[in-house]
């Protein structure tokens, strides 16, 4: 049995190390193309280390604790994205930050943790059965989930909104709630986008005094994105079309690249034969975290699972999309790839607490 569980962690830990030291390597090499990112290899390589000392203490936290006071570390989050509204920093657009000298601090990350603990809480404590409990859980999950999305929508950052959505959508289908409940979401949806780029076609105007200008211009950039018109994407797919299968000795400058298009630069660095590595090293932690969801026997265990998975899942698809021109540019990190450091920490604490679940 023991065999059996070393044998698991290795699925975890190996593709997971990998992708440490890409990202690592990455960092140097970055640092010594740009001065911008000099510190960013030093930094980095503290991050991994913090989350490290996180796993290992992880091991000592009941997950049970984490879910019991999942109210209070939910409202203790609320209350920081308000505070970083008025007294946070604007990096790229976004007052997301608290500036604390020697490193920033994002609420909006850890706010990923929180609500996938806080949810599935309030998902387990809701006995289902019949129709008017699923609406209750329908109606208390979607209110839990709008009130940081509010927040974040003012900072604003498109990319945590969406995660928030999807960490509600993978605790919704393991609650397996009933079909026409999706239909009723997939309608009132549909009445908000439509309602939305009517606005933008037809009254600019009232738009940008609703949603603000920052907001708008990340609007623009999608729209920018379809029209295919966008000079970090036309950098990556250059510098990507550029490499060999070993990589590229030409590095061409790519803006943001340690963080956005961290796969356009890996693919610089080491070609082809690099990104395919990345792509089984991800392709590994999904399997092994999909396995764990359906042998899990604990409810709540398993809401945990499809909502961290049902996150993973997608930063891997929007990032890497974007990266090859196939989706959206939204400003979303690679986890245990892209520089960062509450993103990073976020991921190791989420990991922490899988790692215990059976506990």
């Amino acid at each position: 049995m023991k065999k059996k569980k070393i044998l698991n962690y290795l699925w975890l830990y190996i593709p997971l190390l990998i992708l440490i030291i890409i990202s690592l390597i990455n960092m140097k090499i970055a640092g010594n193309l740009q001065s911008i990112y000099k510190n960013y290899f030093f930094k980095q390589s503290i991050w991994f280390l913090l989350g490290l000392i996180i796993l290992i203490i992880m091991k000592f936290i009941k997950p049970k604790l984490l879910f019991k006071y999942s109210f209070i570390l939910y409202i203790f989050n609320i209350i920081l994205l308000i505070l970083v509204l008025f007294f946070g920093s604007t990096i790229n657009g976004s007052k997301a930050w608290f500036n604390l000298g020697i490193f920033s601090f994002q609420p909006s990350e850890l706010m990923k943790l929180t609500l996938a603990l806080y949810l599935c809480k309030k998902a387990s404590s809701l006995p289902k059965g019949n129709i008017k409990k699923e609406f209750k859980f329908l109606l208390i999950s979607i209110f839990i989930t709008l009130i940081p999305s509010l927040f974040v929508f003012l900072e604003p950052d498109t990319g945590a909104i969406i995660i928030y959505l999807l960490i509600l959508l993978g605790i919704i289908l393991i609650y397996r709630i009933n079909i026409k409940w999706y239909i009723i979401l997939l309608i009132f949806l549909s009445i908000i986008l439509g309602s939305f780029f009517y606005l933008y076609y037809f009254n600019k105007d009232l738009l940008i005094n609703l949603i603000g200008t920052s907001f708008f211009y990340r609007v623009d950039r999608l729209l920018t994105f379809v029209a295919g018109d966008s000079f970090q994407l036309d950098r990556a797919l250059i510098s990507i079309g550029s490499s060999s299968f070993l990589g590229n000795n030409n590095h061409l400058y790519i803006p943001e690249a340690p963080t956005d298009f961290i796969i356009a630069f890996s693919i610089s660095n080491f070609g082809i034969l690099g990104f395919l590595i990345i792509i089984l090293c991800y392709f590994t932690l999904d399997i092994y975290f999909f396995i764990k969801i359906l042998k899990s026997k604990n409810k709540t265990s398993k809401m945990f699972l499809a909502s961290f998975l049902c996150m993973f899942l997608f930063a891997q698809i929007e990032n890497i999309g974007m990266n090859l021109g196939l989706l959206p540019i939204i400003g979303l990190p690679l986890p245990f790839l892209s520089y960062g450091g509450t993103n990073t920490i976020v991921y190791f604490l989420f990991l922490g607490i899988i790692n215990n679940l059976d506990k």
